[in-house]
């Protein structure tokens, strides 16, 4: 029963921690100014209208992409690189799972340990059927508020738990709450990480906050644009009930799902 309870209040946090990991996806972005390299960047991007790419800030990109890390692939190219933070199973990916099969789009799920710990076996499903596997860390920490010690631990540990039990070597990494700086991605860089932002987002992480399936048909179709890195959380059902629909319709409009390891 302890145990049980345990698990129980483990969730609850994650849930907890894991509901601002995107609250900054439609709010505006913080720049990194005057060299700081300690200072905090939350994450954000600007929307366009008309499937134009969106503003993500200048200033952050090209930090990023000094630092071996993407948010947005090349205009005029109409790809879409589908991404899912996982960190924790609600009970949804095997429909989502199901769906990108039969639409044959590989996807990339960024777990945590928390989630490796509880669904090994979609884990297992998601490497065998072809997914990337990407680092969220152990435990969802804002990576900036960690040492680099610290930080090496929460993305080597769980980097070696998945590589003991699947022999998969991650590669790719999303830092927790959208949060990063400098000194941050320059540590994950010498992990051997390349960094994954976004370019849309959605306010989905709430498994009691969902959006009807039209609504999130409507703000995601109507954000569609060339090299977007797109962000869904794979705790939502809204998300899995309108996957396939999704799917369909940025093919109808004429993109191309591609996986991150084709990122250009």
């Amino acid at each position: 029963m302890k145990e049980k309870n345990k698990m129980i209040i483990l969730s609850l946090l994650i849930i907890i921690i894991f509901s601002a990991s995107v609250i900054a996806a439609n709010n505006e972005y913080t720049i990194l100014t005057s060299g700081d390299t300690s200072k905090t960047i939350g994450w954000g991007i600007k929307r366009n209208n008309n499937h134009e790419q969106p503003d993500v800030g200048s200033e952050n990109k090209k930090l990023l992409e000094q630092n071996d890390g993407i948010c947005l692939g090349k205009d005029g190219e109409k790809n879409i690189y589908l991404t899912f933070d996982a960190g924790y199973e609600a009970g949804y990916i095997d429909k989502i799972l199901d769906t990108l099969k039969e639409n044959n789009v590989k996807a990339t799920f960024f777990i945590t340990s928390h989630y490796l710990n509880t669904a090994l076996d979609k884990v297992e499903r998601m490497i065998n059927e072809g997914h990337i596997i990407g680092n969220h860390t152990c435990s969802h920490p804002s990576l900036p508020s960690l040492t680099d010690e610290e930080i090496e631990k929460e993305i080597m540990k769980l980097h070696q738990a998945v590589f003991e039990k699947f022999g998969y070597e991650m590669k790719y990494i999303r830092p927790p709450k959208g949060e990063f700086n400098e000194r941050t991605l320059k540590k994950c860089s010498s992990l051997g990480y390349k960094t994954v932002m976004w370019s849309f987002a959605y306010c989905d992480w709430d498994e009691k906050k969902q959006l009807s399936i039209e609504e999130a048909k409507k703000i995601i179709t109507n954000n569609f644009h060339a090299g977007e890195i797109m962000l869904l959380h794979s705790n939502s059902k809204t998300n899995s009930d309108v996957l396939d629909t999704i799917i369909k319709e940025a093919r109808k409009q004429g993109y191309d799902f591609k996986s991150l390891d084709q990122f250009q």
